[in-house]
C-alpha cells in the first residue's frame, strides 16, 4: 500500500515534530504543504500556524503544529 504525504506528514506531526514547508519538501517530496494541511484540517485535525522570522531575509515563514501534543 502507498503511503500518502498527507499521511506520512500527520504521522510525523503525531509525534509531536511542527513543520515547515522546506521541512515538508525535504522529507517528503511535498511541495504544497498548505494543502495537505488545509486537507487535514478538513478532516478533523486541529492544526495551529506560528508565523516565523526568515533567518536570511525580512520576510516570514509557516511552521505548523498539531495541537494537543
Amino acid at each position: 500500500m502507498k503511503t500518502t504525504q498527507k499521511s506520512q506528514i500527520l504521522a510525523y506531526m503525531q509525534t509531536g515534530n511542527t513543520i515547515t514547508p522546506i521541512e515538508a519538501l525535504n522529507k517528503f517530496g511535498c511541495f504544497r504543504l498548505s494543502d495537505v494541511i488545509f486537507r487535514l484540517r478538513q478532516s478533523g485535525h486541529e492544526i495551529i500556524k506560528h508565523d516565523e522570522p526568515n533567518t536570511h531575509n525580512s520576510g516570514y515563514h509557516a511552521r505548523y503544529e498539531l495541537k494537543g501534543l
